[in-house]
């Protein structure tokens, strides 16, 4: 079978976050050439610096918003794949800082967009949006491709405005029925509440565990009856890589927006996941619940990911007590100052021998 990333050339925006970390090692793995655009990475330790990802890579420092720098980056490159995860990605943080949520998230979508309609190498272009881009109900329903978009907070509102530019721009400038003409395919992909090692972001429930744990202190839990669509982050990822080579195929019908999500089965609450990681780490691990006052958080969130399953054969491979075990020995391994790079490649291989 051909390795379709042999030498393909990649631009990846948001390779120093956690996502991008992850996807950069895998790609760089199946023999891709990978540039990557981003800022430096947002906490102290991170799984770009942890894991050695500038060695398999071009790594350039920008900013999305600075549309100039990303269009000389892009054009410099002459990519042929796009993955676009660069993100304000915590919704928290997205009601201290709305301003800077859109123009990241929107209109850094649209300069990426711009970067693209202006680089004739680009064949195949992936944006990353979130599984929180729905109207969300909380009525218990999983929500498909074809629902309403919409977001109370700036975060999920940004990333559905991001999924209308995307759109936009396929529409009107890479129309799939036109593909044979200017050869650019461009889809979304919907995913959420990623579990795996290297995470370490503000506000959410696996780093805030870690970092309590750690410190021998009651960790404080938002929400411990939300439940979210958990899956291991090589879920999403082996998604996006299928996805992406689709466009490259030419699949007309890859070119639209694709969720990838958990089975039902993988529907446990904050509280569950808190409960099964303090026995997983042992002594000195508890929680507490936090009766702060809080923003508001969607405290039920469900995707239908049939069409990513039909169109694109995509399968979830773990369950969610394997993604928390995997998850635990890559944060014991950096606990004992294991080399983290082949940590995360042996768990990337481990993964790709697993039978979906």
């Amino acid at each position: 079978m051909v390795n379709p990333w042999q030498g393909r050339r990649v631009f990846l925006t948001g390779h120093t976050g956690f996502k991008g970390s992850w996807l950069s090692l895998w790609l760089a793995a199946k023999g891709a050439q990978i540039r990557g655009y981003a800022l430096d990475p947002a906490t102290e330790p991170n799984l770009f610096t942890v894991a050695s990802v500038a060695d398999v890579l071009d790594d350039d420092r920008g900013d999305i918003r600075d549309y100039q720098k990303l269009e000389a980056s892009l054009a410099d490159f002459e990519p042929e794949v796009v993955f676009h995860l660069a993100a304000q990605p915590l919704v928290r943080r997205s009601y201290a800082d709305p301003l800077g949520t859109y123009a990241t998230n929107v209109m850094g979508t649209a300069h990426v967009l711009e970067a693209v309609r202006n680089c004739p190498s680009i064949r195949a272009v992936v944006c990353v949006t979130t599984d929180k881009c729905y109207e969300n109900h909380e009525t218990g329903q999983s929500y498909r491709e074809s629902d309403p978009l919409g977001g109370h907070d700036p975060y999920s509102s940004s990333k559905a405005c991001a999924e209308i530019v995307a759109a936009a721009y396929r529409d009107s400038y890479f129309p799939t029925n036109r593909l044979n003409e200017h050869r650019v395919a461009i889809a979304t992909a919907r995913a959420g509440n990623v579990i795996g090692g290297g995470d370490w972001s503000e506000d959410r429930l696996i780093p805030d565990l870690i970092r309590g744990f750690d410190s021998g202190k009651p960790v404080l839990i938002r929400h411990p009856n939300a439940i979210r669509p958990w899956q291991h982050v090589l879920e999403p990822l082996h998604g996006y890589v299928m996805l992406a080579e689709k466009l490259l195929a030419g699949r007309v019908e890859a070119a639209s927006a694709f969720n990838f999500g958990p089975g039902a089965e993988e529907e446990w609450s904050v509280e569950k996941i808190a409960n099964r990681l303090v026995d997983l780490w042992g002594s000195g691990a508890s929680w507490v619940s936090d009766s702060a006052p809080s923003v508001h958080e969607a405290r039920y969130l469900k995707l239908d990911s049939t069409k990513a399953r039909s169109e694109l054969g995509w399968q979830q491979r773990l369950n969610l007590e394997s993604t928390l075990e995997w998850t635990l020995r890559w944060y014991r391994q950096w606990h004992a100052n294991g080399d983290l790079a082949v940590e995360t490649l042996a768990q990337i291989t481990a993964y790709e021998q697993l039978h979906s």
